[in-house]
């Protein structure tokens, strides 16, 4: 909050001392601004002054210390019109990145469970089946899958490039070449007619588009939140799953009427608008708030990795992620080989969606009260469960409650991993840790599924798969609960 006739910082680099004059009822002479103080490592001024406002307070430029605990909740809005609108903005950023990648359906090695149970329909999502169906007809469904599959290598493996360019303050200009680049693309995929046509436009260039948009959101929402932090996050998640949902199905039942040509169109169009939102100059509904840090170092934040907690909790999302995608990738599967109708399959995910994006923001708002951790913890706790239990049932109710409980669980751990980071470190690196945190476990999530096939091919049953992803998970879940007494010193209690 605000601290009311505070309107001098004066900065002693030898002391580390901060003092402030209560007193003063004026501002204090223009202070000449320069782009760095190279007597003080922990402290930056900079020069320019209209284009973040937000780092400076009554004409007197703030400091950001590189452990900004007071200055914090000085600054940082947490709310407001123009904090939504960056909620919003980046809401429309998941959406249109992530949310339009999800759409795609399942890895070239999870047609190997084919194997094990070969009277099984695979309902892959719509891309997928169209292309099997009508234009790649001469292509094996493993060939096919690797559009996807490149896709979502892409979409998470350039996040750490793009969090090193947005801390050193280069987003918005990628992000609109990305977003038109998008759109484009989406079109350019109704005039594929061969599979390296789509390999090229939907795999590799779709995948570096998105991936460019996706990287730094999360960064950007963390420079205007921080009591409120995960509730902002948790919204913004919420849009892959919203995306997720919406695209398929609209995919799916726009095809039959207007033809794949004009259906790849009409996405286009959904994603001018979406991008669009996010680009907005006029309202900044995608805009950093504090001036960026050029901080030393390369792509990767190897330094981040001597700091304990930090270090095992990138090996907890990674070990989690190898579990994770399991059961929302093969519950068709299995449901189709307990004599569920087929065309069912489709709203088995779509259940596990909605509850997702549901589990996201409101297990964001009640991380807000009691601590990121404290939240992620039970909720993997219930997914690990949830997976052991799966593989036993077999009735189309509990395939139903499983869906519905699994996307809520797993909602959770989604919507909430990239909080804690932001207490590990100076806000003027949050972009290249949350790169780093995503592109390392973007191969455990797409090592994990492949794996789950190769055991269900081997054992010719889903029992042993439910057991290996639901012990990923709770690998996961004690190194999390040993990061979180790192961090309060208690094993229960303490917000974190």
């Amino acid at each position: 909050m605000p601290l009311p006739g505070i309107h001098s910082v004066a900065i002693s680099c030898s002391t580390e001392r901060l003092f402030a004059s209560a007193h003063s009822t004026h501002p204090p002479p223009t202070v000449k601004l320069l782009t760095k103080i190279s007597t003080c490592r922990r402290f930056t001024l900079w020069k320019n002054q209209k284009k973040y406002p937000e780092t400076y307070r009554r004409g007197v430029a703030d400091v950001i210390d590189t452990r900004p605990a007071l200055l914090d909740e000085i600054s940082y809005p947490d709310g407001g019109l123009r904090a939504w609108l960056i909620v919003l903005g980046a809401f429309f950023s998941v959406y249109s990145s992530f949310g339009y990648v999800n759409s795609w359906g399942e890895s070239p090695f999870d047609m190997t469970v084919a194997d094990a149970f070969p009277h099984s329909k695979l309902v892959l999502q719509v891309f997928q089946t169209y292309y099997e169906l009508h234009l790649l007809k001469g292509n094996s469904s493993s060939t096919i899958a690797w559009i996807g599959s490149v896709q979502i290598a892409l979409t998470f493996g350039i996040a750490v490039v793009m969090g090193r360019l947005f801390d050193n303050g280069w987003f918005a200009l990628p992000a609109a070449c990305a977003s038109l680049a998008l759109i484009i693309l989406t079109i350019l995929v109704g005039e594929c007619t061969v599979y390296w046509h789509f390999l090229l436009c939907q795999g590799f260039a779709i995948g570096i588009a998105s991936g460019v948009i996706f990287g730094p959101t999360l960064a950007i929402v963390s420079h205007w939140f921080r009591r409120r932090r995960s509730t902002a996050l948790g919204i913004v998640a919420a849009g892959a799953s919203v995306g997720g949902l919406v695209i398929p199905i609209m995919v799916q039942n726009l095809i039959p009427r207007i033809g794949f040509r004009w259906t790849t169109r009409v996405v286009a169009l959904m994603l001018f608008f979406t991008t669009g939102i996010m680009n907005l100059e006029r309202f900044k509904c995608l805009k950093r708030r504090l001036a960026p840090v050029k901080t030393s170092g390369g792509i990767f934040n190897w330094r981040a990795f001597k700091y304990k907690p930090f270090r095992l909790y990138t090996f907890a999302v990674f070990a989690c992620f190898f579990g994770l995608y399991t059961l929302l990738t093969y519950i068709d599967v299995s449901a189709t080989n307990a004599g569920i109708d087929p065309s069912f399959d489709v709203y088995l995910l779509a259940f596990a969606n909605a509850s997702s994006g549901v589990g996201r923001i409101m297990n964001g708002i009640l991380a807000d009260r009691i601590g990121s951790m404290s939240v992620m913890i039970p909720g993997t706790l219930l997914a690990a469960i949830v997976t052991y239990i799966w593989p036993f049932v077999n009735s189309l109710p509990g395939l139903i409650a499983v869906a519905i409980i699994y996307g809520f669980a797993s909602g959770i751990f989604v919507g909430l991993q990239a909080v804690p980071l932001m207490h590990m470190g100076d806000m003027s690196d949050v972009g290249r840790r949350t790169g780093t945190l995503f592109t390392i476990l973007s191969f455990s999530a797409l090592a994990g599924p492949p794996i789950s096939g190769a055991i269900a091919s081997v054992t010719g049953s889903y029992k042993a798969v439910g057991y290996y992803a639901g012990s990923t998970m709770m690998v996961a879940l004690g190194i999390l609960w040993y990061v979180r007494y790192l961090m309060t010193g208690k094993l229960f209690g303490g917000k974190f």
